[in-house]
């Protein structure tokens, strides 16, 4: 069993800076970082979900899942859209990371097409499996949070409110959070959908 959550707290890497855009005149804070990386973000959630995208905009390709990591973290990392292809404390190994993203394209597809869950459960998969593979240096949990959004958003829903803080300390939900992505690893998705339903 793969454990989606195991060192949480250790999801960014404090001394991990390398491929950093940012300009190189001085160092900056992981504030600072954040901040670039949000603005990133923004104009992603501008593009995906001011309005519901259509297929030919989001398709939920394996191309298409890289492009999208691209788009939240391009300006500010170079290794954004990347797969890695060193090992994480959390996630799977990197040798197996562009089959699992291609399985999650397919398996995405055809939930979408028979309709095998509704539209919640299939954002909360979508989220858990994209969480558990972890197929990028960083940004994966904001990345996994984004695509269960998009898909939302495609399907007639509005997106989940998802904190940026989600998972520091101070946050209220962030033991919900990780229980339920914990729950999932184990097969039971009720408080991941749950969670998927609490839209605007």
């Amino acid at each position: 069993m793969i454990n989606s959550t195991k060192p949480i707290d250790d999801a960014t890497p404090l001394d991990e800076i390398s491929g950093l855009k940012l300009p190189s005149h001085r160092v900056y804070t992981l504030k600072e970082v954040y901040e670039a990386e949000a603005n990133n973000i923004a104009l992603a959630t501008l593009k995906y979900l001011s309005a519901p995208p259509s297929k030919k905009i989001a398709p939920f390709t394996y191309e298409w899942l890289q492009q999208l990591h691209y788009e939240m973290f391009g300006n500010v990392w170079e290794w954004a859209g990347k797969l890695r292809s060193g090992e994480l404390s959390i996630g799977i190994k990197a040798y197996q990371v562009p089959t699992a993203l291609k399985e999650l394209a397919d398996d995405i597809a055809y939930w979408d097409e028979y309709k095998t869950y509704d539209i919640y459960e299939t954002a909360a998969r979508i989220h858990h499996r994209a969480v558990q593979i972890h197929p990028f240096q960083n940004g994966n949990g904001r990345w996994s949070r984004m695509l269960a959004n998009i898909y939302l958003r495609q399907n007639g829903s509005m997106p989940v409110k998802w904190q940026e803080n989600l998972l520091s300390k101070e946050n209220t939900r962030r033991d919900e959070y990780i229980q339920a992505l914990k729950n999932a690893d184990s097969g039971n998705y009720v408080k991941l959908v749950a969670m998927h339903r609490e839209t605007y």
